[in-house]
């Protein structure tokens, strides 16, 4: 074929694929505003994706189950999705896809290959939408505030109604926190609208007015003054950590629950999400910590790990990058090192991500030692896992097992297997996934039974997310997941 032949043809199949895109895009959307059900492409969220975003996705998507899926198969099974009349949902299309794919027989009758597949969707119970309300706002809580913003829908899961900062609440006050929610340094632009009116003391976000409240303590506010009832509190402080600090909250009226975003003491549940969420009863207990960035970061890999080989021993470092507790320039602090400028020192210090692994896996309790580095990065982490095995594996072993576990099971959410040969730290900022596992630098002996385990996260979007994911878990919104 003539070499200009060729280029139009190709410029012909790309138009189609754009348009196809556009169509696909418009079924994702009618399906969550109108139904609540929510499309995405094996973990990757679609809403708000363009139309080379949404082919990238699939394009990875086809390398990571070694079967090319075009998005002709996929917007396919997506008109056969909505026409199919189900309600509040998630379902991974692009899964669905490979497995028609895969079995294409079965599959000659999408309407009775989708029934099959979603079995118990139809038998989804009635959600009903729970008040949250962010306590702090700095950097988790303005992720967690665009995440409910975002994911809000037609209202009928999380609703964030309030956020509770320190201080008197000025114009120039709302209009800072305003601008610290619309722009960001490190997750780009919030994209929605930000507002304020100061006569109500709200943020409008996307049209919804978002009541700001000024406290210093957790038990001295009326929170149905604002038409708030049975509400989850979800703290970003980190100054409550004990059952008699996050229990003050309880005391304020129209509180129900508790949701701490850092690791609790005592006897609160520490909860990563995907790994020990239903070992509580959501009735009785009313307290729960979601632990830190770097335990839901390492857990979901550590289990599959325990569950496939079992561990005899092994040492967690997590190169983290530098928080808001170090000093920006050397300057007095209550750790030695931590007192070193941030952004021009790499900084040695502790983390308790080793001992708390046994909270949500008990198996592993004593087994595990930590430190950690902090390093001149804003965000996007690190994690080493070096581990002595109780049976022989090799690299290509060890791969298949977090594969498996990233392709399907409880811990499709928590863990992203990555392919690419050249990831670096600035390439996992935005992943949703707590654990991003990089195959290509997996390290094993079989000799010994020693395996060494690099596993990248995003402390700070990948950990909103499982916060996110454990949020709908206490409020029971959760829908029902295909994945």
């Amino acid at each position: 074929m003539p070499i200009k032949a060729a280029f139009e043809k190709e410029i012909n199949f790309q138009t189609k694929k754009n348009r196809a895109t556009v169509e696909f895009i418009k079924i994702i959307n009618d399906l969550w505003y109108d139904e609540e059900i929510e499309l995405i492409i094996f973990r990757n969220q679609l809403i708000d994706k363009s139309v080379s975003e949404i082919l990238h996705i699939l394009k990875s998507a086809s390398l990571f189950v070694n079967k090319p899926i075009s998005i002709f198969d996929v917007v396919d099974m997506a008109r056969s999705i909505r026409s199919s009349n189900l309600q509040s949902a998630r379902i991974d299309v692009g899964k669905l896809t490979y497995e028609c794919l895969s079995n294409k027989e079965a599959c000659i009758d999408k309407g009775a290959f989708i029934k099959k597949e979603l079995k118990g969707a139809d038998e989804n119970l009635q959600i009903k939408p729970k008040d949250v309300i962010l306590y702090g706002f700095g950097r988790i809580g303005r992720l967690l505030a665009r995440e409910l913003m975002i994911q809000a829908g037609s209202g009928k899961q999380l609703r964030l109604r309030a956020i509770v900062t320190r201080g008197e609440l000025t114009e120039t006050v709302l209009e800072k926190r305003a601008s610290l929610l619309r722009d960001d340094s490190v997750h780009d632009d919030f994209p929605g609208t930000v507002s304020i009116n100061v006569e109500k003391s709200t943020l409008i976000i996307n049209g919804i007015s978002v009541h700001m409240i000024s406290s210093n303590a957790p038990d001295t506010i009326d929170y149905t003054k604002y038409g708030i009832e049975d509400a989850l509190v979800i703290d970003n402080t980190g100054v409550w950590r004990d059952r008699k600090g996050m229990g003050l909250h309880l005391k304020s009226k129209g509180v129900a629950k508790v949701l701490l975003t850092a690791p609790a003491k005592e006897d609160i549940p520490n909860i990563v999400f995907g790994v020990n969420q239903d070992n509580f009863d959501l009735d009785k207990e009313h307290l729960y910590s979601a632990a830190s960035c770097t335990t839901n970061a390492i857990t979901p890999v550590l289990k599959a790990i325990e569950d496939s080989f079992g561990i005899v021993h092994g040492h967690l470092e997590t190169i983290h990058a530098y928080t808001n507790d170090q000093n920006l320039v050397d300057n007095f602090h209550k750790k030695y090192r931590r007192g070193r400028g941030a952004a021009v020192n790499m900084v040695i210090t502790s983390t308790g991500a080793g001992s708390a692994v046994s909270k949500a896996i008990p198996s592993l309790e004593g087994k595990l030692t930590s430190s950690a580095i902090r390093v001149p990065v804003p965000n996007g982490s690190l994690a080493i896992l070096n581990l002595q095995i109780k049976k022989p594996a090799s690299v290509e072993a060890v791969n298949e097992v977090i594969k498996q576990y990233a392709l399907e099971g409880d811990l499709v959410e928590q863990i992203k297997y990555s392919m690419n040969n050249e990831l670096v730290s600035s390439d996992i900022i935005g992943v949703a996934a707590p654990a991003i596992y990089d195959s290509k630098a997996t390290i094993a002996s079989i000799e010994n039974n020693k395996i060494i385990l690099y596993v990248w996260y995003d402390n700070e979007y990948g950990y909103s997310h499982q916060v996110m994911r454990l949020a709908k878990h206490i409020a029971k919104v959760r829908r029902f997941a295909y994945y």
